[in-house]
């Protein structure tokens, strides 16, 4: 029987590209992981992917994820099976061009082979104490960045 993890992400960029910030909120039998952290030249889409990357690349064992976003580019990407398609076509997207953040889809394409996981969207910056949480969580890593 695995473990039912849930996870939510967020991923926040100042400018696009710009400063990014990112957090994943781990939950199971009552207690919380969050991780979070940030980059100095990234695009919003890259941390909202690599929020999800280091919820799952958290986990010691195959779970059961339900695995939260608020963004369309992450859940649509598995549910409408644009990462299926992308794969089939040697990373291109339907209309010939090369897939934007390859690298970061290829790694989250490993861990779902990991886990059992569902890709629920949520919406961002409304009532859900978790997206809201981790929308926070991810700006103050951008704050973190500094002027640097």
């Amino acid at each position: 029987m695995l473990k039912t993890v849930e996870i939510y992400t967020d991923g926040a960029c100042s400018g696009n590209p710009g400063k990014g910030g990112w957090c994943a909120i781990l939950m199971y039998g009552g207690k919380e992981k969050v991780l979070s952290g940030g980059e100095m030249q990234t695009t919003n889409n890259r941390m909202e992917v690599y929020a999800a990357i280091a919820g799952l690349s958290a986990l010691k064992e195959k779970c059961r994820v339900m695995l939260y976003s608020d963004s369309a580019y992450l859940v649509n990407a598995i549910e409408q099976n644009w990462l299926t398609n992308w794969k089939r076509n040697a990373w291109r997207t339907a209309d010939n061009k090369s897939v934007k953040n390859q690298d970061l889809w290829q790694q989250l394409s490993d861990l779902m082979t990991e886990h059992d996981i569902t890709f629920i969207k949520v919406k961002g910056h409304a009532d859900n104490e978790y997206n809201n949480r981790c929308d926070k969580l991810a700006r103050e890593q951008i704050k973190k960045l500094g002027d640097e």
